[in-house]
C-alpha cells in the first residue's frame, strides 16, 4: 500500500464513512488542467456517493441521452471537479456542443464524448467550448491522430480487461498525450494501468446497495450486541 503524506486529516462526525479511492492511485503522475491536478476519478452518477467521497474529480458518464438537468444536479453538490458526459454516440452534432457549453457554464472542467462520436461532432465541441475534451477510447485501433487533430485533448481508456494493453499501445505512438484509464478491481490491475502509462485512473465505487448492506450488518451486529448486554444487566439486578 502506498503511504499517503504526511499531512493533518480532519474527518468530522457525519462525513467519517465516505467512499475512498484506492491509494495505490496516488502513484499515478496525474493530469493538470488549468493549474488543478487530479489522479482519481470517481465513475459515478450517484449524488449520494458523489457528496461522500475522496476522489480528485467526478466522470459522469452514463448510458442515456446526456441531460442538462443530470449535469446541473451533479455540479449541485459535487465539491470537486466534474467531467460530464455530452453524448457522441445517439446524441451528437450540435446539440452536444449546446450541452458542453451547459457543462462549461456549471463549472465542469471537462466534457467526455463516447466511442462512437464522430469527428464532426468534436470539431462542433471545440468550437463552442474552453475546457477539454475527452475522448473515450475502447480499442487500439482507433485513430488516435485523427481526433486530437479534431479538437481532442484527453484519451479516456475503457477496455475492461484490455485496458492496460491499450494504454501501452496508444502511449507507445503518443508519449505526451494525457491518459485517463479504467484502473480494474484491484490494486495489481491499477498498479498495471499506471505503469503502462495512465496518467489519470478512474475508480468505481461500490453501489448504494452494497454500501448499504455492510452498513445493515453492522446495525444488527451492534443491536446483537446491546440485547447481550442489556439481558446480562437484566439478569444481575435480579440476582
Amino acid at each position: 500500500m502506498v503511504a499517503k503524506k504526511d499531512s493533518p486529516s480532519i474527518t468530522t462526525d457525519l462525513r467519517k464513512h465516505y467512499v475512498t479511492v484506492p491509494e495505490i492511485i496516488d502513484t499515478a503522475s496525474g493530469i493538470i488542467i488549468n493549474g488543478k491536478k487530479f489522479r482519481s476519478l470517481i465513475f459515478t452518477t450517484d449524488i449520494a456517493i458523489i457528496m461522500n467521497n475522496d476522489a480528485d474529480a467526478v466522470i459522469a458518464v452514463y448510458p442515456f441521452s446526456p441531460h442538462p438537468a443530470v449535469i446541473q444536479g451533479i455540479t449541485n453538490v459535487a465539491s470537486m471537479p466534474v467531467l460530464a458526459g455530452v453524448g457522441g454516440g445517439i446524441t451528437n452534432g450540435l446539440r452536444s456542443a449546446n450541452i458542453a457549453l451547459f457543462a462549461e457554464a456549471h463549472g465542469c472542467i471537462g466534457v467526455v464524448l463516447n466511442s462512437p462520436t464522430p469527428n464532426e461532432t468534436y470539431l462542433e465541441v471545440n468550437k463552442m467550448v474552453d475546457i477539454p475534451i475527452i475522448s473515450t477510447v475502447v480499442s487500439e485501433y482507433v485513430d488516435i491522430q485523427e481526433k486530437l487533430d479534431a479538437g481532442v485533448d484527453i484519451l479516456n481508456i475503457s477496455g475492461a480487461a484490455k485496458t492496460a494493453h491499450i494504454v501501452r499501445e496508444i502511449r507507445k505512438k503518443f508519449p505526451k498525450v494525457p491518459i485517463i484509464a479504467t484502473g480494474g478491481p484491484t490494486e495489481e490491475s491499477i498498479k498495471e494501468t499506471i505503469a503502462a502509462g495512465a496518467n489519470a485512473i478512474t475508480y468505481t465505487p461500490p453501489s448504494n446497495g452494497e454500501l448499504f448492506s455492510t452498513l445493515m450488518k453492522k446495525y444488527r451486529q451492534q443491536e446483537e450486541i446491546n440485547y447481550d448486554e442489556q439481558k446480562a444487566l437484566e439478569e444481575e439486578n435480579k440476582n
